[in-house]
């Protein structure tokens, strides 16, 4: 998907980041990191899975359920209550394709009504979720940035590599709470391009959303401050804030 973006075979790509169930997608932020593109937007949308079997398998016929393991996650309080094991599959509608094409007996699919209809199976429970609140945010990705405005609800996404020393992630975070620049969300994911051996030298990256756009001057000079902190920092991109959209 992102490479189809980086190729200029398509313009834009949809990359989940987290879920209020299900947490972190950890992957996802990796593949940030390796792609040169921008962040142009964010959508939140309502997650509502369901359990998909072929027409002929009744509800005590199945012994295991396969999808993504977010999705897994999402309804793992249910699947316990049910007595289902749990299978991974690459993707929800991947799992139901696997169950449609092999005509499995035993094993359900979690996914979407949509993937039902699509390859045929039944919708044996709906909204399977462990809660009606399920919402995963998207990021909305593009080869070139676009202009940071002010004036309406933007926010900044980033990721940095601090340099060691004590209390270096407070300082760090300091430049945006001493400028009253609300941080949303804090994700640390092991930096990969470290060379070392020892097993005592763990080195993170942190990626950083903060309410704020980088056309503000107020912004900028935060990230100024933030470089004297860093030994890697890079901007993902200023985009309008999901919960401004309409």
């Amino acid at each position: 998907m992102l490479q189809a973006v980086d190729k200029g075979l398509v313009d834009r790509a949809v990359l989940p980041v987290e879920n209020s169930l299900g947490g972190s997608i950890h992957r996802n932020y990796d593949l940030l990191l390796r792609h040169k593109l921008y962040i142009v937007g964010e959508v939140k949308v309502v997650i509502r899975h369901c359990l998909l079997a072929n027409h002929s398998v009744k509800f005590e016929d199945l012994k295991r359920v396969l999808s993504h393991p977010q999705a897994l996650a999402q309804c793992e309080n249910t699947l316990a209550r049910l007595g289902l094991d749990r299978g991974v599959a690459d993707d929800t509608a991947g799992s139901a394709q696997y169950i449609a094409k092999y005509q499995l007996k035993d094993t359900g699919a979690l996914a979407s009504a949509s993937a039902a209809k699509i390859y045929g199976l039944n919708i044996l429970v709906e909204d399977i979720q462990d809660n009606c609140y399920n919402i995963t945010r998207f990021m909305i990705l593009a080869r070139k940035p676009i202009a940071p405005l002010t004036g309406r609800p933007f926010k900044t996404s980033i990721v940095f590599a601090l340099d060691e020393g004590p209390g270096a992630l407070v300082k760090a975070l300091g430049v945006f709470s001493l400028r009253q620049i609300n941080i949303t969300k804090i994700e640390s994911r092991p930096n990969r391009d470290i060379k070392s051996g020892s097993l005592e030298s763990f080195n993170y990256l942190f990626y950083l959303d903060f309410e704020a756009s980088m056309a503000d001057n107020v912004t900028q000079n935060a990230i100024k401050d933030l470089e004297e902190f860093t030994s890697l920092l890079r901007v993902f991109g200023s985009y309008p804030s999901a919960d401004s959209m309409t």
